[in-house]
């Protein structure tokens, strides 16, 4: 079984909720039905990273690294290098 690791936006106010799961396309669901009080003021949300790991464990771990300065701070960095990616820019060396 497999855990996910992912990163919600909301299209309300543009902040992020980092979670993880091991059915993402239902927990995908729930936030946007508003069964989650951490997301329901921000909906509607949409999926804009997600990482596997190969146990629970390894995903906790993941999910509280990420929520770190930085996490996201890496994650500020990943989601810029994609940005450029899809408009034909590359990354900076």
């Amino acid at each position: 079984m497999f855990f996910y690791i992912y990163v919600l936006e909301s299209a309300k106010d543009k902040k992020r909720y980092i979670g993880y799961t091991s059915d993402l396309r239902k927990r995908l669901k729930e936030h946007n039905l508003g069964k989650s009080e951490a997301t329901k003021p921000r909906l509607p949300l949409k999926l804009i990273y997600f990482e596997g790991c190969l146990n629970q464990e390894d995903a906790k771990r993941r999910e509280r690294y990420l929520k770190t300065t930085q996490g996201r701070r890496f994650m500020g960095l990943r989601m810029i290098n994609y940005i450029r990616q899809a408009q034909g820019v590359l990354p900076e060396s």
